[in-house]
């Protein structure tokens, strides 16, 4: 609603969820989410190649194999940053994911691991694993540390080195290397696009959701207006509504935008209507409503 141009990326998806698990559920989504890209963790080439498959079968437009998550779950079975200590896998990964679709594979993934984290290693996966045909690469630029760190502080303890980030991309200047971590505004954004072929958003983008209503203007070079917070919340009643229709929950959505009540008069009793009125109402569309209400203007 907030952003056409915006590449969307699903949460972190593994192979083993989608080869044994509630595929169509996990790979279910919205026309109006394109452009998408669904994340995937694992390390089997022939699983990735058939979750690529299976990915591409559904419409969406990118397939990016996560090598950056640092949680203990996803070291467990080689998944997530863990892999980035193991660069000839990954390249198989990408390659055996490259000959099962036509849409584009791409890799996320830190700028090192404790015990792996020098320039040079980190040069020699990108290298590797380019060498296997991926052309774009989404930086998240701190290390991560696999021992002692819960994947919370893996966010905020390792130093950002964006420097790092932009000797990659001198080093490889044919790549796409896209710079993630620690960005919060469009002036940031603005700076780094002037270094690196792309930004990620991650925790801003959903805590603070309303930034992305100036990306297609700032960014993109559109000249179709903002669209405003109430605008975007009654957009997206439609979407509510068949949700509950279809016998599901409307704090299963409105959980996710309480981000859209950042910032002005009224924000509280916005994020009270959608996170504890919600669970006493018996006419969830009517509250709606009244938080959009407060929206009005904005």
């Amino acid at each position: 609603m907030l952003s056409k141009h915006t590449l969307l990326y699903t949460e972190m998806v593994t192979t083993g969820a989608l080869l044994h698990g509630d595929h169509e559920r996990f790979l279910r989504h919205d026309e109006a989410e394109h452009p998408l890209a669904l994340q995937l963790g694992g390390s089997v080439p022939a699983d990735l190649a058939a979750c690529a498959r299976l990915a591409q079968e559904a419409g969406y437009d990118e397939v990016n194999l996560n090598v950056g998550c640092p949680s203990d779950r996803v070291q467990n079975n080689m998944i997530g940053a863990c892999l980035m200590g193991h660069p000839e896998l990954v390249a198989d990964c990408v390659k055996a994911m490259r000959d099962a679709v036509s849409i584009p594979v791409t890799v996320k993934h830190r700028i090192g691991i404790n015990g792996r984290d020098s320039y040079a290693e980190l040069c020699d996966f990108v290298g590797k694993v380019h060498g296997a045909g991926c052309g774009s690469f989404t930086v998240h630029a701190r290390i991560a540390i696999l021992e002692g760190l819960s994947p919370k502080e893996n966010r905020d303890i390792p130093p950002l080195r964006y420097d790092v980030a932009a000797q990659l991309k001198r080093d490889f200047p044919t790549l796409e290397i896209i710079l993630n971590g620690g960005i919060k505004t469009l002036e940031q954004c603005h700076e780094h696009l002037q270094t690196f072929d792309g930004v990620m958003l991650g925790r801003e983008a959903y805590h603070n959701p309303y930034l992305l209503a100036e990306v297609d203007r700032q960014l993109f070079g559109s000249d179709t207006p903002a669209i405003s917070r109430a605008e975007a919340l009654a957009q997206l009643r439609p979407y509510v509504a068949a949700h509950i229709a279809e016998g599901g929950a409307m704090h299963h959505i409105t959980r996710h935008v309480l981000g859209l009540g950042t910032g002005f008069p009224g924000a509280r009793r916005f994020r009270q209507l959608l996170s504890v009125d919600i669970h006493k109402t018996k006419d969830p569309l009517a509250l709606l409503d009244q938080a959009g209400e407060l929206l009005e203007g904005r």
